[in-house]
């Protein structure tokens, strides 16, 4: 379980051609890598997430509680095979694609659980709950289904509280402790599901 990149990003306008070209909405989801395992470098981890990232919303991606968003490379994989069957398009996605602020590995949400410890680096971290996507994951995605499977297929990644500011790079390794076990992120996109059902 390891740290395979840091990334960040900035406020920006979008137009959002899924729904209504017209429509424009504010969003930093458009993040890039300040850290790989190419090119490691530590970053400053603060009680509202990582030095130099931005959030548009902090009602849905931001404060304290949800300071740091993650997701597993392992569903790189899914979504670059979704987005090519779907919308005709072959791709291979760049770290931070998905508005993660960290790419991990050795992690999904079946193993992750809210109450969580990571220790990485000297920052201490906690898991909170799920990443809800909305219609600006379909608008990045290109596709007006993309949220939906979001969650059908349990691969929402999950949000982080910091707990003890710090630093952070890629390849730090993720030191899990697991808290009370009672709802996985797993568990929650599952009644997320059942709920909109």
């Amino acid at each position: 379980m390891k740290i395979i990149a840091l990334n960040i990003g900035k406020v920006t306008e979008y137009n959002d051609l899924i729904a209504s070209p017209a429509k424009v909405f504010k969003s930093a989801i458009d993040k890039s890598s300040v850290s790989s395992l190419d090119n490691s470098r530590p970053l400053r981890v603060s009680y509202l997430g990582l030095y130099g990232d931005e959030q548009a919303d902090s009602s849905v991606h931001g404060g304290c509680d949800k300071a740091l968003y993650a997701y597993p490379l392992e569903h790189y994989s899914f979504w670059e095979g979704l987005t090519e069957k779907e919308i005709q398009i072959k791709v291979n996605f760049s770290f931070g694609h998905f508005g993660e602020n960290l790419t991990v590995s050795g992690l999904t949400e079946h193993d992750v659980w809210v109450g969580d410890t990571w220790f990485i680096g000297d920052t201490e971290l906690r898991v909170t709950k799920l990443r809800e996507p909305c219609f600006k994951f379909n608008a990045k995605m290109s596709y007006s289904k993309a949220a939906k499977t979001m969650i059908q297929t349990a691969k929402s990644g999950w949000y982080l509280k910091v707990l003890k500011e710090g630093t952070i790079q890629a390849g730090d390794p993720i030191k899990v402790v697991h808290g009370p076990k009672k709802m996985s992120i797993k568990s929650q996109n599952d009644l997320l599901l059942a709920k909109e059902k």
